[in-house]
């Protein structure tokens, strides 16, 4: 029996077409895009540019709007700690996030704590959404920022992000969002007028250790961040070091891919996600999340008086899941994003994420989920 994997949450496997790819720019084109001397540079350089003019017009954006990062934690801290200074400068000190934010957010603006900044943090309502009115009803003279992330990586709940862009344009507080789950799922969103955005690879086929920050101007200002690191003056002077040419290239492609197949991978995430919660209706179970506003590939559960760590140690010969984020789950920790939620106890502590690739599942049968768990539930 082969183990099927239900946790492109996490990460996904790489396209064999991206790697093919990624495998050109490093053992052929391999030139450094930084040398100006010779035509491997100049050929690297080219396929930088490239590859960030299409990423950047997918987010409806200029090519000089976008730097490259290696993920989404790197963006998170750029446009947070990064915008920190202009805060300080300006006495606006006043951010807005939410409970349910990856650590890679309320991390750093825990940090920021420590420097004197006052962070409000948002509850989400019972089916793990934040609404727009409650953000808005914070919003001070003095608010520097709000960070709310597009898709909630442990349930799959599409934030209001583009409805709270079209606000907070016309204001003095800049808007940031952790796009790590939606950057080509939910493409639309992405395209409002959101000042900062964090994207991230390998959620999407490319590899691990690249991702982007968009830093989208406002008339002809720029967000006002300043660097973490320095040396070498690449990005802008936002993020230093030598451009990883094959990652940038699989970034480029595993976008393309994805957008050209995107109608297909949309209705393969539908019919797998009826299909899956189907199959589990003989079981007694709560779905964690708003089903009428989530991406079609994340679901959250918790089996009545099942525990979840022991059910995925039952799985692991069946398939692959997790209880949330993989960032956090070698704690062990009741996760942050259900609690938050104000879900009870026992539901909370025990939510299982099951997350796809239509590419993945063929010959997956759900029934063999609700096996196992008929034999924690009997």
């Amino acid at each position: 029996m082969s183990v099927t994997y239900l946790d492109v949450a996490a990460t996904t496997r790489v396209d064999p077409r991206v790697a093919e790819a990624v495998l050109h720019w490093m053992t052929e084109d391999f030139g450094n895009a930084g040398s100006r001397t010779h035509e491997y540079g100049s050929r690297a350089k080219k396929a930088v540019q490239e590859a960030r003019t299409q990423l950047a017009e997918q987010l409806g954006a200029s090519s000089d709007e976008l730097i490259f990062t290696s993920g989404a934690t790197e963006s998170n801290n750029i446009a947070i700690l990064g915008l920190a200074p202009f805060g300080e400068q300006t006495g606006r000190r006043h951010i807005i996030t939410s409970a349910i934010e990856h650590k890679a957010v309320l991390e750093p603006l825990e940090h920021l704590r420590t420097r004197g900044f006052d962070v409000d943090i948002i509850e989400p309502d019972k089916q793990g959404r934040v609404a727009t009115d409650a953000i808005l009803e914070r919003l001070r003279p003095d608010t520097l920022l709000v960070s709310l992330m597009h898709v909630n990586n442990e349930t799959g709940v599409i934030q209001p992000v583009a409805e709270l862009a079209n606000v907070l344009r016309g204001t003095g507080t800049y808007f940031h969002v952790d796009a790590a789950q939606g950057f080509a799922k939910v493409p639309h969103d992405l395209t409002t007028m959101i000042d900062l955005i964090s994207i991230s690879g390998h959620k999407i086929g490319a590899p691990k250790g690249i991702g982007a920050l968009l830093t989208r101007r406002r008339g002809w200002d720029r967000p006002p961040l300043q660097p973490l690191m320095f040396g070498g003056g690449q990005e802008r002077k936002l993020r230093p070091g030598t451009l990883p040419v094959p990652l940038i290239v699989g970034l480029a492609k595993a976008e393309e891919i994805f957008r050209k197949e995107h109608a297909q991978w949309l209705e393969g995430a539908r019919q797998f996600r009826a299909r899956l919660l189907s199959g589990l209706s003989e079981t007694h179970f709560h779905l964690n999340g708003d089903p009428n506003n989530t991406v079609p590939h994340i679901v959250n559960l918790s089996f009545a008086g099942v525990d979840a760590e022991a059910l995925i140690v039952g799985l692991k010969s069946v398939a692959a899941v997790a209880t949330g984020s993989a960032c956090t789950s070698a704690s062990y920790t009741p996760s942050h994003v259900l609690r938050a939620m104000g879900l009870p106890e026992e539901v909370a502590s025990n939510g299982l994420r099951l997350s796809w690739s239509p590419t993945q599942i063929d010959g997956f049968d759900p029934s063999e989920l609700v096996s196992v768990v008929h034999q924690f539930q009997d």
